[in-house]
């Protein structure tokens, strides 16, 4: 049936939201033009009704956040370990949505304070909603769920006066962390950079709890979730992530969205630890139950089983980034919980949650939490029903029709016997070990790093006493580290009290992560009058060939007057960004000009300070001696040549030289 050209101008035509004409929406009904205005006017009384309720309650944490769509691949069949339908047939597409957030700030906060970030994925299988909520870190703060309230009271803004957003460098934060050593491990990871990720695209991801998967026989084989980034794992130092926040509080959330819009879809390989049931109790200073321990790599191996890329932006913000809801209850068969105390509590906590944020029960209806398989059951009513059930009978059993059929899998038949109390486990009651494991794994810069974040945020509480406790707990994962915090915060230095066990992972350190593609990494050229044409011409080319985005910067907007006499359109003004968001810069030769530019000079400086790679030719090499770049001493990521393409796409793909001494370069 062809629309008429009257129905065409109809759907395209302005309507309230009962899909009633409006004729103006610039003028209240009044009565008369100068006249109070009127009750009756539908319209105004429905704007303004829809207006003042278009903000829903924010996540309590992990409220900032951005999401994109995707889908996953298994690689081989795991039915030897589990009877989950996505993760069994290697011909199927599964779709998903991934939510990427900050743990600490509101919705307005900046995308780049030190923060576990969340990762959550929602796969929309053949079998219904498999949620996989997890985090950047593998471990979580607190061993049982019954303390995060208490967790998050005191790593938010504290309460008299709302300050400070988004950080843990305040005294509610440390207090509660001094008086709860079973933080002590996650404070590690929190004080590295992993706390500082480059983008969510290079961003590791874990399930954090073990949890279990079923095969069709009923065994049961417990499991650890790992997402590992293909174009590595890669952080940001912390000045670098200070200064970003200035110049683009977006800056993560833009980075998602336009490398996905540029088709540089991001993707991870999905792990798992794989550990047999009759091996729950074989390690010997761990629990699996506890979400503050990780299992080592080289204890069990993280097995590659799949893939997911993410190929879609959302077409609306709200409607499915603000909107999504996950939930670590939504398990499909073949997947199962534990026992975990603090798993446990998140089963009741996030659909409690959600029956707030999104006004009923009803909130799996919307669209981005709506199964891609049908839904039948006899939950009715409520807030914001979308559903139109039909027939006699909404019960069970029933003789009337419409009775859906009880045929899904039985819970895993685990034995529970014990007494009712409120009680740790002994075996959750080392704090340290695995805090000092994480320590022992970091290279000699990941280790300063972790250094210089705890004198930081130590010197912002003002409480004596509390800054003098973390260093007694400090002094119980490593002496060496306790002793140099504390020189850094005015607490009187401690006298050894335990050994350091002396092990360590080398899975823990991003120093010796591979080197990664150099897709969608950012250089920026420095330009000036008198710029060599050519050379610039050849490394745009061949860089952007490779995925790069590489964009000019000149004085100010417009063009630059190149060698050959013809102008050099640049692609921003210098003044109007920084260092912090590129991962290179290169100073070619020509622009004389540039030494003399503070600005320019500034740019070259910060780049060096925060280990990104350098290059410059020619004349180019003056602006590096204005910015106190050593140029004598050996640097893989410091390239002094004519053609810098070889030595700079090895520096780029190894992300950023953090050994360099960088005491001689100005603040």
């Amino acid at each position: 049936m062809t629309a008429t050209s009257d129905q065409r101008a109809f759907t395209e035509a302005l309507t309230t939201d009962q899909g009633i004409r409006v004729d103006d929406t610039d003028n209240s009904l009044r009565a008369g033009a100068r006249g109070p205005s009127l009750l009756e006017d539908f319209h105004l009384r429905e704007k303004l009704m829809r207006f003042d309720h278009e903000r829903i309650p924010e996540r309590v944490v992990y409220a900032r956040g951005a999401g994109a769509h995707g889908v996953f691949k298994v690689h081989e069949p795991l039915d030897e370990y589990t009877t989950a339908d996505f993760l069994t047939d290697p011909d199927a597409e599964t779709p998903v949505f991934v939510r990427f957030s900050t743990a600490q700030g509101s919705r307005g906060s900046c995308d780049t304070p030190r923060d576990v970030r969340g990762f959550a994925t929602k796969f929309y299988t053949r079998q219904g909603n498999f949620d996989l909520v997890g985090n950047n870190m593998p471990v979580f703060f607190i061993q049982d769920g019954i303390k995060f309230p208490d967790l998050v009271h005191a790593l938010k803004p504290e309460p008299h006066h709302e300050m400070p957003q988004a950080t843990t460098a305040h005294d509610t934060f440390w207090d509660f962390v001094t008086l709860q050593p079973e933080t002590m491990h996650h404070v590690m990871w929190l004080m590295s950079d992993r706390a500082l990720p480059r983008s969510y695209r290079m961003m590791q991801g874990f399930g954090v709890h073990t949890f279990r998967l079923v095969n069709g026989h009923g065994r049961g084989t417990f499991v650890k979730f790992h997402w590992t980034p293909a174009l590595g794992t890669h952080s940001l130092c912390f000045d670098e992530a200070q200064r970003i926040a200035g110049q683009d509080p977006d800056f993560h959330r833009r980075d998602l969205w336009e490398a996905i819009e540029a088709g540089a879809h991001p993707s991870w390989e999905l792990g798992v630890q794989l550990i047999p049931e009759e091996q729950a109790f074989a390690f010997d200073d761990l629990d699996l139950l506890d979400a503050t321990k990780l299992v080592p790599e080289e204890i069990v191996p993280v097995t590659p089983v799949g893939r997911l890329t993410l190929n879609r932006n959302p077409d609306n913000y709200f409607a499915e980034t603000e909107q999504v809801a996950f939930n670590v209850g939504n398990v499909v068969p073949g997947i199962d919980v534990t026992d975990d105390p603090l798993l446990q509590a998140r089963l009741f906590s996030y659909p409690d949650t959600q029956l707030n944020r999104l006004g009923g029960p009803n909130y799996p209806q919307l669209p981005v939490n709506r199964p891609h398989v049908p839904v039948r059951n006899h939950q009715q009513d409520g807030r914001h029903q979308q559903r139109v059930p039909t027939g006699r009978a909404n019960y069970l059993p029933n003789s009337l029709g419409g009775s859906p059929a009880v045929a899904g899998p039985a819970h895993y038949p685990e034995l529970v016997d014990g007494p009712k109390e409120r009680k740790r486990s002994e075996t959750f009651a080392d704090h340290y070990g695995q805090a000092t494991l994480f320590w022992n794994s970091m290279s000699a810069w990941e280790r300063a790093h972790v250094i210089d974040a705890f004198r930081f945020e130590l010197g912002k509480v003002a409480t004596m006493a509390v800054r003098v406790r973390m260093i007694e707990h400090l002094n119980r994962v490593d002496h060496d580290l306790a002793v140099a915090v504390a020189a850094g915060i005015g607490v009187e230095e401690p006298v050894p009290s335990v050994a350091n066990h002396g092990r360590a992972s080398a899975a823990l350190s991003q120093a010796g992560t591979a080197r990664s593609p150099v897709t969608t990494r950012k250089v920026a050229v420095l330009l000036g009058d008198g710029v060599t044409a050519r050379p610039v011409a050849a490394l745009f080319d061949d860089l952007t060939a490779r995925g790069v985005t590489v964009e000019l910067l000149g004085p100010v907007d417009g063009t630059v007057a190149a060698d050959d006499g013809l102008p050099m359109e640049v692609t921003r003004a210098i003044g109007t960004v920084a260092s912090v968001l590129y991962d290179a810069v290169v100073v070619p030769d020509g622009a004389l000009s540039l030494a003399a530019d503070g600005r320019a000079v500034r740019f070259v400086a910060e780049a060096y300070k925060h280990g990104k790679a350098v290059a410059a030719a020619g004349s180019g090499i003056d602006v590096l001696h204005r910015a106190y770049v050593p140029v004598d001493v050996p640097d893989p990521a410091l390239i002094l040549d004519a053609n810098p393409i070889p030595g700079l796409l090895a520096a780029l793909a190894a992300h950023r030289n953090f050994d360099r001494d960088v005491s001689a370069i100005p603040a």
